[in-house]
């Protein structure tokens, strides 16, 4: 299964997201992947990223940001991006993906919601994921509005720390939801 986290410029949340969500999961049959909707193609991660990354003990040294095109999104099995309107984008470029492709918070909302009222029944993580993705627009009208993360582009370093951190937590919840002996521990 494909995971494909998009901002806007692939140098600060979205590289975040494709680092770190592979330390949350202890399937390896989950390749993740990152780009943007105005992808700053080839430049490496944002400094201050790349300084929570190496606080969280992940090199991101060879990372190199990319630009969205709709044969990435087409090839990706779930697409995770920050903002309504980098969603809006996606689909907008590729409509094929739309019912793929949510904000992190919106999908950390549902796997929360399908494992509170015992929804999930398949035997591995991807299944599982597979599940939230394809009966997501049966239970939407029951979740709380997504939240925008905030891009922290040219900002201090605060503002990285916050989306890092709501990363973070989206992510948690994705896991204690999907592979729950793992999700209590990754954050």
């Amino acid at each position: 299964m494909k995971v494909l986290f998009v901002c806007t410029g692939n140098i600060c949340r979205s590289p975040m997201g494709e680092l770190l969500f592979p330390l949350f999961f202890h399937s390896r049959d989950i390749e993740t992947d990152s780009a943007g909707t105005q992808g700053l193609v080839n430049s490496p991660i944002d400094p201050s990223s790349a300084k929570l990354m190496t606080m969280d003990g992940i090199d991101s040294s060879q990372f190199r940001s990319k630009r969205l095109t709709s044969q990435l999104a087409l090839s990706s099995d779930l697409i995770l991006c920050f903002t309504e309107h980098q969603r809006k984008k996606i689909v907008a470029q590729t409509p094929r993906v739309r019912t793929k492709t949510f904000l992190l918070s919106d999908f950390a909302n549902l796997c929360r919601y399908f494992s509170q009222n015992n929804i999930l029944h398949g035997s591995s993580v991807e299944e599982r994921m597979r599940e939230v993705i394809y009966n997501a627009s049966l239970v939407h009208m029951n979740l709380p509005q997504a939240e925008d993360i905030a891009d922290p582009y040219k900002k201090d370093f605060a503002a990285f720390q916050a989306a890092h951190n709501q990363i973070l937590y989206n992510l948690s919840d994705v896991t204690n939801a999907l592979e729950p002996s793992r999700g209590s521990h990754a954050a």
